[in-house]
């Protein structure tokens, strides 16, 4: 499914998110910083310009306490085992078979 955004319009539309949510706690950029590790710099110029590390995006994230919302996306799409006989099969390896 294609997005009906561009990249810089989704990043801009995830830093309006996280600044939102730091607003509505009454969070000063200096706190929220803080609370996740994260050098106030660093944090201000996440907000300027919607650059940061992926590690540091899920602490602001976890801070916030939306960062279970990244479970639907990070899912690996695969079905989870319903019985012991599931979980105890060999994981298949790529590559042809042998042919008899």
């Amino acid at each position: 499914m294609q997005s009906l955004y561009s990249p810089a319009e989704l990043t801009q539309r995830l830093v309006d998110r996280v600044k939102a949510l730091r607003l509505v706690r009454a969070w000063s950029q200096k706190e929220v910083a803080s609370r996740s590790g994260i050098p106030l710099a660093t944090y201000r110029y996440f907000e300027r310009t919607g650059q940061i590390s992926l590690l540091r995006f899920v602490r602001l994230l976890e801070v916030l306490g939306v960062a279970g919302e990244l479970e639907s996306f990070g899912g690996s799409g695969l079905r989870p085992a319903t019985n012991i006989d599931e979980l105890m099969k060999p994981a298949r390896k790529r590559g042809r078979t042998s042919r008899k």
